[in-house]
C-alpha cells in the first residue's frame, strides 16, 4: 500500500534542500573527519546524502533501507581488500539514516550497534543539527572500528573520503 504522505514529501521536497543541511563547509568537515577516522582503523567510510527518491520508486514502496543497500553497491563500498567498507546513508525526505557494513566488519560488529549510531544521528538531524550529528556519528563508528578493526602497519586509503550527494 502506498504511503501518500511519504510520496508527497518526496514529490515536493525542493531539490536544493540538501545544500541547506550540508553546505560546503559541513561536507568538508565530514571529509576531514573520515580521513582522520581511517587513520585509526582498517575500515573505509563513505557518507552519502540523498534528497529524495523518484516519486515512482516511492509509489512502488521503495524504502530508504533498500536504497542504502543499492548505494552501497553503486559506490563499490564492498570493493576493499578486507571487505571493510561502511556506508552512512541519509535520506533527507524520510529523515532516515542507515549504516551498511561490508561482510568483513559485519562479522565483528552486530547490526544493533550500527542501528544505535544511526538512531542517534537521526535524532540530531531531526533537530536540524546536521554537522554535529554527522561528526558525532563518524566518531562513534570510529570507536567501534578501532576496537574491532584496529589499524595495521599497512593501512591504505581504498575509497574516497569526500561525501557523496546523490542526485537522480
Amino acid at each position: 500500500m502506498v504511503n501518500i504522505k511519504r510520496w508527497l514529501k518526496h514529490l515536493f521536497m525542493p531539490p536544493w534542500r540538501w545544500r541547506a543541511a550540508f553546505p560546503s563547509a559541513t561536507l568538508k568537515a565530514i571529509e576531514q573527519a573520515i580521513g582522520q577516522s581511517e587513520i585509526r582503523h582498517r575500515g573505509e567510510l563513505r557518507f552519502a546524502v540523498e534528497n529524495t527518491l523518484p516519486p515512482m520508486q516511492v509509489w512502488r514502496g521503495r524504502t530508504a533501507a533498500d536504497r542504502a543497500q543499492q548505494i552501497f553497491s553503486d559506490l563499490r563500498i564492498w570493493d576493499t581488500e578486507e571487505n571493510s567498507g561502511v556506508l552512512i546513508y541519509l535520506m533527507l525526505a524520510d529523515r532516515e539514516v542507515h549504516i551498511v557494513a561490508d561482510r568483513g566488519i559485519a562479522r565483528r560488529v552486530a547490526q544493533t550497534e550500527w542501528d544505535a549510531i544511526a538512531s542517534a544521528m537521526q535524532q540530531a538531524f531531526q533537530r536540524g543539527d546536521f554537522r554535529d550529528g554527522a561528526l558525532t556519528g563518524i566518531e562513534s563508528i570510529t570507536s567501534l572500528l578501532t576496537t574491532h578493526f584496529p589499524a595495521a602497519a599497512l593501512n591504505p586509503n581504498e575509497l574516497p573520503n569526500r561525501p557523496v550527494v546523490i542526485k537522480e
